[in-house]
């Protein structure tokens, strides 16, 4: 089945040409990429968010395959929703679903469901694709959309990401989309969204986890997050590193009321 863009004209330029104009905008040169096993990524709308996710797109080498795991803002579907089959479709073209590794991963997690309903309309993953599909020609993902975050699901799936990737032996890069706090201040934001950042920097998946609970942090993706960082340390990790943090009043000019954004990489 071909996944027709839910967003494209809204969060981001709706034509090929305009698309990669704006995208082109966004991402840094630069000299030397590194290897990743996995992102935090924001998933605004570009105008807002395009800076960060430019400049965490720009500092990694693209793998052929994602993982691509995020929050569920419309309350459609299944709580862990996978499609394991099929194409997405954005301006910029389609991108197919590596089947092999999405029937592994839903093979290893009982509490991952086969479900499209749950990612008709969801941006957070949408948004993901022009950032790559701009820079690489082929490459094939995994699409997972997560309404349960209790740590026992994070964990899970991050266990069954892992084991999927390390079975097939292959390089695949796992993107947990994420924007920050929503609707304070900055100076609240960059107080509390540094704190989970702290935790991601130190690859504490649980710590993140009971940080963003305790201390009230209203980061959409945290499940997600949680996810990726469980599977990249089952894979190795010994690192990550803060690309760029931002927030939405570096845009709009209102400091008041802002959405923080923030790209990790993990290696």
């Amino acid at each position: 089945m071909l996944r027709q863009p839910a967003v494209a004209g809204y969060f981001y330029q709706g034509s090929p040409s305009g698309l990669k104009d704006q995208i082109e905008r966004y991402l840094v040169p630069t000299e030397s990429r590194i290897k990743a096993l996995g992102i935090l990524a924001p998933h605004a709308g570009l105008v807002y968010s395009g800076p960060v996710a430019g400049a965490v797109y720009s500092r990694i080498v693209l793998p052929d395959v994602f993982v691509l795991i995020g929050p569920n803002h419309t309350g459609l579907g299944s709580p862990v929703s996978i499609m394991t089959s099929g194409q997405w479709m954005t301006p910029l073209g389609p991108v197919a679903i590596d089947e092999a590794l999405a029937v592994a991963i839903k093979a290893r997690s009982r509490r991952v469901q086969d479900d499209m309903l749950a990612h008709l309309r969801e941006h957070s993953l949408e948004v993901q694709l022009p950032f790559i599909q701009y820079q690489k020609k082929d490459f094939s993902i995994v699409p997972i959309q997560m309404m349960d975050t209790r740590f026992e699901t994070c964990a899970d799936l991050g266990n069954a990401v892992a084991a999927a990737v390390s079975e097939q032996k292959r390089e695949v890069l796992v993107v947990a989309s994420s924007d920050m706090s929503h609707y304070v201040s900055a100076g609240e934001a960059r107080t509390k969204d540094h704190k989970a950042l702290g935790r991601i920097l130190e690859l504490d998946a649980r710590g993140l986890y009971d940080t963003v609970r305790n201390e009230d942090i209203s980061m959409c993706g945290y499940g997600p997050a949680v996810a990726m960082l469980t599977a990249c340390k089952a894979l190795g990790a010994t690192r990550a590193e803060l690309v760029k943090y931002a927030n939405s009043g570096d845009v709009s000019g209102d400091y008041d009321q802002v959405v923080g954004y923030a790209g990790v990489v993990v290696c």
